[in-house]
């Protein structure tokens, strides 16, 4: 079963938002949303953490314009997986 969408999208925004490669997100809440449903598709596909962080460093390089080195890309990957597990793990139990 599916996490609850609003909850999946807000908890993964806020991830992004700490993440916040650009620097702004103190100042624009929803600067990384055009991530939200790419991302969620793949973690819903079954994704891994390398494919994550390939999605991840060509955003940043292609889309944002920034040096993936600096803002770590598959750690910010391996953060998502974790966090994907958890709240899709939670999910199944709650609905068992």
């Amino acid at each position: 079963m599916r996490p609850e969408a609003p909850a999946i999208e807000n908890d993964l925004r806020h991830l992004l938002n700490e993440w916040d490669p650009i620097g702004v997100a103190d100042d624009v809440r929803d600067e990384y949303d055009c991530l939200l449903a790419p991302l969620l598709q793949r973690l819903r596909g079954c994704a891994d953490r390398t494919e994550i962080g390939a999605f991840l460093r060509h955003e940043l390089e292609d889309h944002f314009g920034l040096d993936p080195l600096t803002a770590q890309p598959e750690a910010m990957a391996a953060r998502v997986i974790a966090w994907w597990t958890a709240a899709v793990g939670a999910s199944t139990a709650s609905s068992a």
